[in-house]
Formats: C-alpha cells, structure tokens, sequence
C-alpha cells in the first residue's frame, strides 16, 4: 500500500515510521506554541492525507510526551476517515505541571493506518446472555 499526502505548508514534514517494524508513523508540528498546564491546543502538522476508501487513520498519543511531560492526545485515538481532505490537526492536552512548548518540527502524535469494517445495522428484540452480563466500569473488581 501507498499512502499520499499533501504537504500545504512549507514546513510540514512527511510522517516516517521510526523503525521498520513501528505500528505509528510520527508526525510533526509546522508551529510554535505554549501549551499552559491544564490546558489544551490545536497542533497543525501541514499535512492533507489521502487515504483509501474504508481505511482510516487514528492519532495516537507519543508515550514519550505522556510520560515524560503529561503531554496526550485528547481524543484518542482521533480518527480520520477516507473522505476527510482538511489538514490534519493534533489536540494536544497537557496534564502536566509545566507548560509543554511545541517547536516547530517536534513529533506530536502518531498515525497508525488501520481498516475500516462497516456492518449493516439492524435492531433486534433480544440479547442473549453472557457471563458477563451488563457487568461493567470495575465490575470483575480492582486486581
């Protein structure tokens, strides 16, 4: 598979995958910005993605910017889908102590390309049981 995009910013980089085996291709700021803490920003990256029909693309967090500065991706994963042709947008949350500043160029997210399945949807009458029941939010208990 060959994915495109778009760069409509000159400084807007190409999203590359770290290492060959990587799930998430990193993909980086076009700007500079304070993110105070307990706040959050819209991160532009530059970037229109052309993705194949029933193929998505989901933003995810870098564990780095999480560990390291409480740093995340607010509505993870973000998903963006085959028909979208905006710029790709990070909202990054800082739960830190310190305001986070973004450089321009700095890896804010990743993209990880994954298919789409679209079932027909139909209502029903009954739900069978389960063991588990509607038990959920803790319910099978702490550890």
């Amino acid at each position: 598979m060959t994915l495109g995009f778009k760069r409509i910013h000159p400084d807007a980089v190409l999203p590359a995958y770290a290492h060959p085996s990587d799930a998430g291709m990193d993909v980086r700021s076009i700007e500079e910005l304070v993110i105070p803490a307990g706040k959050r920003a819209l991160v532009h990256t530059g970037l229109v993605v052309l993705l194949p029909p029933l193929y998505e693309a989901q933003v995810r967090p870098r564990s780095g910017l999480a560990l390291k500065f409480g740093v995340t991706v607010l509505n993870t994963p973000g998903t963006i889908d085959s028909g979208y042709r905006g710029e790709i947008g990070v909202i990054l949350a800082n739960f830190g102590d310190a305001d986070f500043i973004v450089k321009k160029g700095d890896k804010i997210a990743q993209l990880v390309i994954a298919p789409v399945t679209q079932p027909e949807v139909c209502e029903v009458s009954e739900i069978d049981e389960t063991d588990r029941g509607a038990g959920g939010f803790g319910s099978t208990g702490r550890t």
